[in-house]
């Protein structure tokens, strides 16, 4: 499955063309390389995704055409899921 599609079924990102974006602007490593949104992903595959201040690292349970909002969650395992944040000092 395309890893455009699979962010959208899995619900990781809301729409196919915002996943792609992404991807193609190399914010997404599959197995540790950079992917395209057309990258193939297979179950076992570790994401890392870099939104803005956060990274999202999942790997891939399951893979199905479509999903329900509640089944959706079941398509992944999150690893770890980290926030950057930036301190000013307090002088």
């Amino acid at each position: 499955m395309r890893l455009d599609k699979f962010l959208k079924v899995s619900r990781i990102i809301k729409r196919r063309t915002v996943a792609k974006e992404i991807a193609d602007k190399g914010r997404i490593q599959v197995n540790g390389q950079l992917a395209k949104s057309s990258t193939n992903v297979k179950i076992g595959d570790t994401l890392k995704i870099l939104f803005g201040n956060k990274t999202l690292e999942v790997r891939v349970l399951d893979l199905k055409d479509t999903t329900k909002k509640d089944e959706a969650k079941d398509l992944y395992e999150v690893i770890s899921e980290t926030r950057e944040t930036s301190y000013e000092s307090l002088d």
